[in-house]
C-alpha cells in the first residue's frame, strides 16, 4: 500500500473502472457517509472515500485544526495516489469546501486536475461558517447546537460512544472551516451542486445559486426534500444524477 492508501476507502480502487472518485466527507465524518456509492454507482466509476486523520481507521493520527496544513497534506496523498486515469472530486459540506480548493490549487499548479467536481450542501457564499469559540464549546452545548443547526445524522446525539468518537473530530474539522475565507476563486473545471430544500445551514435561499459564477462549466443545482443530510436518503438519486455527468464528460474527453 502507498503512504497515501491511508486516506482512501479503499485504498485500492478497482482496475475495471474506467474513472476515479475521490469523496470528501463532512465535519467530523469519515467515509461512512458514502457507504452505499460503491454499490450505487456505475461499474466503471471507482469511488474511494476520503477519511482524515483522528477518526475511523486513522484514531490514533492526530487530527488537522489548521486550514492549510490540511488542503497540503490532502493534496499531496491525492497526487501520491493518482495513476493515469481521470479522476472526479464530490464532497458534503467541509468536504465541498475541500474538493473545491483542492480543484483550484491543482489548476494553479498546472497539474492533473478533476474533470468533474460535486458541490454538496455547501456554497461559498450564503452558507453557515463556524467561529473558532464555537469549536471550543463545552460538550453538552456543543452537542445541542449540532442538534439545533441539523449538522449530524439523528442516530449521533443519544449514544455516547458515538459522541466520544465524533466530537473530538468535529471539534478539530469546526476549527478548520471557521478560518476558511472566500477570495472569490473559481475553477475551469465543471461544477455540478447538490442540496437539501430546509437545510439550516444556508443562511441565505439562494446561497447555492452562486456556484453558477464560480465555473464558466456550471452544470446547475439539484434540490432534494429534506435538510443538510438530504444526501442520506437521496443517494440513489444523487449518485444517479452525478455519475451519469461524469461519464458524458469523460467519454467527451476521450474523442
Amino acid at each position: 500500500m502507498s503512504r497515501a492508501g491511508q486516506w482512501f476507502h479503499p485504498a485500492e480502487p478497482s482496475q475495471d473502472a474506467s474513472v476515479r472518485l475521490f469523496m470528501l466527507p463532512h465535519a467530523g465524518s469519515g467515509a461512512i457517509i458514502y457507504r452505499d456509492w460503491e454499490r450505487l454507482l456505475p461499474g466503471d466509476i471507482a469511488p474511494q472515500a476520503v477519511t482524515l486523520p483522528g477518526r475511523h481507521n486513522r484514531r490514533d493520527e492526530m487530527t488537522y485544526e489548521d486550514w492549510d496544513p490540511l488542503l497540503d497534506a490532502l493534496h499531496e496523498a491525492v497526487l501520491d495516489d493518482l495513476d493515469e486515469r481521470p479522476f472526479a472530486f464530490f464532497g458534503h459540506c467541509l468536504g465541498a469546501q475541500l474538493a473545491f480548493r483542492l480543484t483550484i490549487r491543482m489548476e494553479r499548479e498546472s497539474g492533473p486536475s478533476p474533470v468533474l467536481v460535486g458541490m454538496s450542501g455547501w456554497s461559498p457564499e450564503g452558507f453557515f461558517q463556524p467561529t473558532e469559540e464555537q469549536s471550543r464549546m463545552p460538550e453538552p452545548e456543543m452537542v445541542e447546537w449540532i442538534k439545533k443547526l441539523g449538522s449530524f445524522p439523528a442516530e449521533i446525539y443519544d449514544n455516547p460512544e458515538m459522541l466520544a468518537l465524533v466530537v473530538p473530530a468535529l471539534r478539530a474539522d469546526l476549527r478548520v472551516a471557521a478560518q476558511y475565507v472566500d477570495d472569490g476563486a473559481g475553477t475551469a473545471c465543471p461544477l455540478v451542486s447538490y442540496g437539501g430544500r430546509s437545510d439550516p445551514l444556508m443562511e441565505s435561499p439562494d446561497a447555492m445559486s452562486h456556484w453558477a459564477g464560480r465555473s464558466p462549466h456550471y452544470l446547475g443545482h439539484s434540490e432534494y426534500p429534506g435538510g443538510h443530510f438530504y444526501i442520506d436518503s437521496h443517494a440513489e438519486a444523487v449518485t444517479t444524477h452525478f455519475g451519469q455527468r461524469l461519464q458524458r464528460l469523460v467519454a467527451a474527453s476521450a474523442r
